[in-house]
């Protein structure tokens, strides 16, 4: 919105009555609220997702059975999944609210003649604003008034370099006036390292430079990862599926045998058998104990599910400042005509006597208690390299500054030592501006113009030094008018992190292509790219990219790992083209710029100690501890889940088989029941959860990290899993089947051969947990890896076996009988042939995997 007023607006500001009737009119100065979802909506968005549903019927079939335990505890897990639901979307929805908290101080204005404390939500356009160091701007403003004035504009821009802002010139015509250029312009949420100013309020609240950012955000839809689509789909089915057949099997019990009641039971059992509520389980279990161990690793997983998603990432987009540096700027190099100093190769050496006197007026030239980042590195730089020397002046005074203008892009400050009577200045400031201040010859200043394009060519920020010295009483009011004498130059840099090159390298090798998206200087960041070990080749800018159809984009995407001077909508429109070509995008970043960019990539990092709150409430994964080399142990994180998940679902397939089949088999063949409902409950609810911890716990495997991350389509549930499962299972059932009839054959009692049977599937069970731990290599050829979760779960298994056989009271429960020792030792041989059986399956099915990478 335009603001409205003229010039005695801007003497005295708006009256309290006009600012009252403009916040009715425009609204006031914050982010418009979304409107929250209730609780009872929340209900019932939870309750029509399949895993809910799932879960209801499971807990039904069991209250049915007269279960109420099991009933109870799976109908517990529906409190479970609408927590964590409720949970995430909440979180969703707190981004834009620390939009709100961001743009809402309290502000110094101008009304009725007067300077009122007043809360940045009440300002509107027209306001005069009075803003200095340390302030967060609370309005876009006009800058009518200035005084050495910077701000650091990182959060919006991604550039860690202050930026000079300067106060608006006067224009006759109103219309002119409107006319902004940004140099003249502050924008709302940005902070005032240096200087102050006057400026009115141009724009307020959704309006706002931020406002527009937060705009972009609500209306990015966050969508559930693969594993959460295909778990959802693949329960639904097999729950259909099961259920139909478990009612065609009763029905053909009722009409084989005439006994409805009996059928009723097996269909019953069959159903608990074949409905796959593991799954539901194994999910929530995996991804809340992978939380967990990230969180170990101080990476917050604020989105769960997208953990796992993170072992498919193809692209990662970084943002230069904050995440692939340290944003905070450091000395790098010190130059004279005689002299170099270079912070990369110096080592301890210290610093030569021809370069003090740079680093001792750009110390002068800076202000002792500097919020400027650039002021604040210099300080930091004098006090270490000059240290004990004559050239830190503490007892010196300041008796006046000259602040850089749009004419001079340079600053000086005039000391008095206590021990001279003439005057010292310090003058840093833009090269050229300080060569323009010396008067240099021709020939002089264009040796320091390349020295100045050297420097700049390596993404160093170069300021040059300049002294001089006054007697008169009376200082002039130009800075041209001192003899300045030209010292030298200082570069500075935002460093690149200590653990950024070997992240990279290891993304490399694990086939995840870095991108970097800057707003940043081309030269600064093909200089961050070379450091960070990026294969960086020409670098596209945001002109260059708004120039180009998305046709077009998308093949230059194919080859480019570089965007300088990106703007926030560009960064979006970047991560949304990759994920059109097929890619699976984790985008990092630290500011508010980066916000819209991470809710709308697949998996958004934001760096947690330095991100502003709106980066970290975008992002599904904060790295609390901003050490990129967290992100490789979240991707490892991820990979590794990924691999577990397909694991646990080999072994509940497999599992599944001889349960079902040992349910359907009696009823077709006229044998005797060989599982009851209290049987399946057994394994199920004991084992199969708690087997789904041990895979959980499994370490990565030892080539996962030099293995290219799996396809973007690759299924949780695909025919290699689905297979190796059946054939696994399938040998455990011909096993059991034998052992049956092996029994029969010796004339054993039906309830021994059911105990027999029972033990050989439990232990067998155990075998194939065993077994499938680990594909990469045969289970006695690998050492074996600490996993004390299959320890625990192996003694609980043999122990509550051991009761269910031991204890007359239990075995009469589970219809068993003690069986002989011949029985009992042939149920043995068949749990220890079924194991062989496992790993035959495994390394047949390692061999067709390795097949197509050999072709």
């Amino acid at each position: 919105m335009t603001a409205a007023g003229g010039a005695g607006a801007a003497a005295s500001g708006l009256s309290e009555a006009e600012a009252a009737r403009r916040v009715l009119q425009d609204g006031p100065n914050a982010l418009p609220v979304s409107q929250q979802r209730t609780l009872l909506r929340l209900l019932a968005e939870v309750v029509t997702e399949p895993m809910f549903l799932l879960l209801v019927a499971c807990g039904t079939i069991y209250l049915l059975l007269g279960d109420r335990g099991e009933a109870l505890m799976l109908l517990g897990f529906v409190f479970v999944v609408m927590g964590i639901t409720f949970s995430q979307q909440r979180r969703a929805e707190n981004a834009l609210a620390a939009l709100r908290d961001l743009s809402s101080p309290t502000a110094l204005t101008v009304r009725d003649g007067a300077v009122h404390t007043t809360a940045a939500s009440a300002l509107v356009c027209g306001d005069i604003v009075l803003i200095s160091e340390g302030n967060r701007v609370p309005a876009d403003l006009r800058l009518l008034e200035s005084s050495n004035l910077a701000l650091d504009e990182s959060m919006l821009t991604g550039e860690s370099a202050t930026v000079a802002k300067f106060a608006a010139a006067a224009a006759a015509d109103p219309a002119k006036a409107r006319s902004i250029d940004p140099a003249s312009q502050v924008y709302s949420g940005t902070l005032v390292t240096q200087g102050n100013a006057r400026g009115e309020v141009i724009a307020t609240g959704a309006r706002s430079a931020l406002g527009r950012i937060g705009a972009s955000l609500a209306a990015i839809r966050t969508e559930p990862t693969p594993i959460q689509q295909e778990t959802r789909r693949v329960v639904k089915r097999v729950a259909l599926v099961g259920l139909a057949m478990a009612a065609a099997l009763a029905a053909t019990y009722w009409y084989l045998r005439g006994d409805w009641l009996h059928g009723l039971l097996a269909g019953l059992t069959f159903a608990m058998a074949i409905l796959p509520e593991e799954l539901p389980v194994i999910l929530t279990i995996f991804l809340g104990l992978g939380a967990w161990r990230l969180a170990r690793e101080q990476v917050l997983a604020r989105r769960i599910p997208a953990i796992e998603l993170l072992g498919a990432t193809t692209v990662l987009c970084v943002d230069k400042t904050g995440t692939l540096t340290m944003n905070r700027m450091v000395v790098r190099a010190l130059w004279t005509e005689a002299a170099a100093y270079d912070a990369g190769t110096a080592g301890d050496a210290p610093l030569a006597e021809a370069l003090h006197g740079v680093l001792e007026y750009a110390v002068l030239a800076s202000h002792r208690r500097a919020f400027d980042p650039m002021e604040s590195a210099i300080g930091a730089a004098g006090a270490a390299l000059l240290a004990h020397t004559e050239h830190l002046h503490r007892d010196w005074t300041l008796l006046s500054d000259y602040p850089l203008t749009k004419a001079m892009l340079a600053m000086s400050r005039v000391w008095q030592s206590p021990d001279q009577r003439a005057k010292m200045i310090a003058a840093k400031g833009a090269p050229e501006a300080i060569i323009d201040l010396c008067h240099l010859e021709p020939a002089r200043s264009a040796a320091i113009a390349q020295q100045v394009e050297r420097m700049a060519a390596q993404g160093l920020r170069v300021l040059g030094v300049a002294m001089a010295v006054f007697d008169a009483a009376t200082l002039p009011g130009n800075q041209h008018d001192f003899d300045f004498q030209f010292l030298g130059l200082i570069a500075l840099e935002d460093p690149v992190r200590p653990d950024v090159p070997a992240a990279i390298a290891e993304c490399r090798q694990a086939g995840i292509r870095v991108v970097m998206i800057t707003g940043d200087h081309p030269a600064t960041a093909l200089s961050i790219a070379r450091q960070a070990g990026l294969a960086a080749g020409a670098a596209i800018t945001g002109v260059e990219l708004d120039a180009m159809d998305d046709a077009e984009l998308a093949r230059r995407l194919a080859d480019s790992v570089l965007f300088c001077r990106v703007q926030p909508a560009q960064k979006l429109r970047l991560v949304q083209a990759f994920r059109a070509r097929g890619d699976v995008v984790a985008m990092t970043g630290d500011g508010v710029n980066d916000a819209p960019a991470l809710k709308a990539a697949d998996i958004g990092v934001a760096m947690g100690a330095r991100g502003t709150d709106v980066a970290r409430e975008s992002s599904a994964l904060v790295l609390l501890n901003d050490d990129f080399g967290s992100l490789l142990t979240a991707v490892r994180h991820g990979r590794r889940l990924f691999a577990n998940l397909r694991k646990a679902i080999v072994f509940v397939v497999a599992a599944h088989v001889p349960i079902v089949g040992l349910s359907i088999l009696p009823v077709l063949f006229g044998w005797p029941m060989l599982l009851m409902p209290v049987h399946v409950l057994f394994l199920q609810l004991i084992i199969d959860p708690a087997c789904s911890v041990v895979f959980e716990a499994e370490p990565l495997e030892a080539d996962a990290m030099q293995a290219a991350p799996r396809r973007p389509d690759a299924r949780l549930f695909d025919r290699a899993v689905l297979l190796r499962g059946l054939w696994q299972g399938s040998g455990l059932l011909l096993a059991l089947v034998g052992l049956s009839a092996v029994g029969r054959a010796l004339a054993a009692p039906d309830d021994a051969i059911r105990a027999t049977m029972f033990g050989s599937l439990v232990l067998a069970n155990l075998g194939l947990i065993y077994v499938n731990r680990a594909w990469s290599q045969s289970t006695w050829r690998r050492r074996d890896s600490a996993n004390p979760t299959f320890i625990f779960i192996v003694a609980g298994a043999l122990m509550l076996l051991a009761l269910v056989l031991g204890i007359a009271p239990l075995r009469a429960l589970f219809v068993f009988a003690l069986p002989g020792a011949t029985l009992a030792s042939i149920g043995v041989c068949a749990s220890v042939l079924s194991v062989l059986w496992f790993e035959t399956v495994k390394r047949f099915a390692r061999t067709a995997a390795a097949r197509p990478e050999q072709t």
